[in-house]
C-alpha cells in the first residue's frame, strides 16, 4: 500500500498505483547497488534477470506483481505450496542472487483529469513521443519524472511518499511442493507469428454500436499452447479502471480460473469510486484443476466500451505444481513488514509520475533475530 510520511495510507484518487512488480535477478558479486533509480539499469553482463517460468518472450519477468487492486487481492500461496528462491544451485557462478522493486506511482492530486493521468494519454503528459507517433497514452507517456497537466494557478505540495509491504517466507524443505509462476497476456501475437511478443497494454475504442444493441463490453483473446503439465494452484487477473473481468479457459470452453474487479464506491481510501480496488482469485481444491503439457488455453479480457480506455491491461497471473504430491508436515512461517520509499528523491508534487526501481538484498535470518515475528501455518 501506498503510505504518506506519516504512515497513513493515501487515497489512490490522491496518488493511483499503477503498478508494483517483484523482480529477481542475479548480480555480479562486487558490483554496487544503486538502491533508486528511475529504471532497473540491466545493462551488460553485471545483472541477469531470473524470470518466472513465462509464458512471453521478453518483459513480464516479475514473480509478483499488482497495481490499484493491491490492497484487496489475497496473494496468499497456499499450503502445502511455496515458490522456491535463494536455491544457490540456480545462481550463476560469480553472481549473488538479489531482488528489485520496480513502482509505478501517479500524484493526481489537482490535475485537470485525474483518470486520464492514470491512463497515461499522452496528450496530458509534458511528453513528446516522436518514436510512436500514432500512440495515444501507455507507459511511454507517463515515465519516470513526467508531469500531467494540473489546473491554473495551482501551487504543488511537496509529501514523502512509502510503499509498504509484507514478506513471508518458510525455510525450503521436503514437505514443500515447489510451484512455477505464469505470466499470460492478452496481447501475446504467439497465433498469428508463433512468437510470444507480449505487447503489455492495448487501448480500448468507444462503442459505436453500445446503445442500440445496449451491450458496452469490449473483449480481447490470446491463446496459447502451455508448456508443462502440472496442477493449477492460484490466479488472479489484473486489469485497469474499466475492466469488468478476466478468464482463462481450455480449447473446450472450460473455465480454469475467472478473475473479476472489485470496484469502489466511495471516497474511504480502499473504497475510492471509479478504481479497481481488488481482484477475485483462484484457489483450487489441490488436483482439483490440472493442464496437460501442450494444451492450448485461450485468455479472455472484457473492458467496458462504454467510453475509450487507453494503455490498458490484460494480463493473469497463475501458479502451477508439476508435482501432486500431498505433504502433510508443518512449516514454519516467517513474516517481516517492510517499507521503501518509493521516490529516489523521497519528493511528490501534483501531477508527477513516479517510476521507481528499488533493490533490495534479503539474507536468511533466524526468526529469534532483528525481531521477525513468526505465524503458524
Amino acid at each position: 500500500m501506498s503510505l504518506g510520511s506519516q504512515g497513513n495510507p493515501v487515497a489512490l484518487h490522491e496518488t493511483y498505483l499503477h503498478h508494483w512488480v517483484a523482480v529477481r535477478y542475479y548480480q555480479r558479486i562486487g558490483i554496487e547497488d544503486k538502491k533508486y533509480k528511475g529504471n532497473s539499469g540491466f545493462l551488460g553482463s553485471d545483472q541477469i534477470i531470473a524470470g518466472n517460468a513465462g509464458i512471453c518472450s521478453h518483459g513480464l519477468s516479475q514473480f509478483f506483481g499488482l497495481g490499484s487492486e493491491t490492497r484487496k487481492t489475497s496473494t496468499r500461496v497456499p499450503d502445502p505450496y511455496g515458490i522456491e528462491v535463494g536455491n544457490p544451485l540456480e545462481v550463476p557462478s560469480g553472481y549473488e542472487e538479489k531482488w528489485m522493486l520496480n513502482i509505478h506511482a501517479i500524484d493526481t492530486r489537482g490535475t485537470d483529469d485525474p483518470m486520464g493521468c492514470t491512463e497515461c494519454r499522452c496528450d496530458l503528459y509534458n511528453v513528446t513521443n516522436d518514436k510512436y507517433p500514432n500512440y495515444v497514452g501507455g507507459l511511454y507517456c507517463c515515465y519516470d519524472g513526467a508531469q500531467c497537466k494540473v489546473k491554473n494557478g495551482l501551487e504543488s505540495v511537496k509529501r514523502n511518499l512509502y510503499l509498504k509491504y509484507t514478506v513471508k517466507w518458510v525455510d525450503w524443505s521436503d514437505s514443500i511442493v515447489p510451484v512455477k509462476i505464469f505470466i499470460f497476456d492478452v496481447t501475446d501475437t504467439w497465433e498469428k507469428t508463433g512468437i510470444h511478443d507480449c505487447l503489455i497494454e492495448y487501448d480500448v475504442e468507444q462503442s459505436t454500436t453500445g446503445i442500440a444493441t445496449n451491450d458496452y463490453t469490449s473483449s480481447k483473446w490470446s491463446s496459447v499452447r502451455f508448456p508443462i503439465s502440472g496442477d493449477v494452484v492460484y490466479g488472479v487477473a489484473h486489469q485497469h479502471s474499466g475492466g469488468i473481468g478476466s478468464a482463462l479457459y481450455r480449447k473446450d470452453g472450460g473455465v480454469i480460473c475467472s478473475s473479476k474487479p472489485i470496484y469502489g464506491k466511495g471516497n474511504d481510501v480502499g473504497d475510492e469510486a471509479g478504481y479497481i480496488v481488488g481482484m477475485s482469485t483462484c484457489y483450487p481444491e489441490p488436483g482439483s484443476v490440472k493442464i496437460a503439457k501442450g494444451e492450448t488455453l485461450t485468455l479472455e479480457s472484457n473492458y467496458s466500451n462504454e467510453v475509450s480506455h487507453i494503455g490498458v491491461m490484460g494480463l493473469f497471473y497463475i501458479l502451477v505444481a508439476e508435482s501432486t504430491s500431498e505433504s502433510n508436515y508443518p512449516v514454519q512461517v516467517y513474516e517481516e513488514v517492510l517499507k521503501v520509499p518509493i521516490l529516489s528523491w523521497g519528493l511528490a508534487v501534483f501531477g508527477l509520475a513516479i517510476c521507481a526501481a528499488v533493490l533490495v538484498a534479503y539474507q536468511r535470518r533466524r526468526q529469534s533475530e532483528d525481531g521477525y515475528q513468526s505465524i503458524a501455518a
